[in-house]
């Protein structure tokens, strides 16, 4: 296979990974926070703990493993 065809298909899971893990995280906010509603007194105490921490650290990394897929290609390829 062509190298620009397997960076393509893992931009593309990447970024479906990426949506995917944003969209299952615990939102604190709720459906208030959606329309400027929401307690902020009981947001600001929040702290990822366990599973919650590991899946929002690892959001981070396919986060940046997505952006280095976009940049660097365009780097090599010029």
């Amino acid at each position: 296979m062509d190298l620009e065809i397997i960076i393509t298909y893992s931009q593309i899971s990447l970024a479906v990974l990426l949506v995917v893990m944003i969209i299952l995280q615990k939102s604190e906010a709720g459906a208030g926070g959606l329309f400027g509603g929401g307690d902020l007194e009981d947001t600001s105490h929040f702290k990822r703990r366990g599973y919650e921490k590991v899946f929002f650290v690892s959001t981070f990394i396919v986060a940046f493993l997505f952006i280095a897929s976009m940049i660097l290609p365009r780097i090599i390829f010029s």
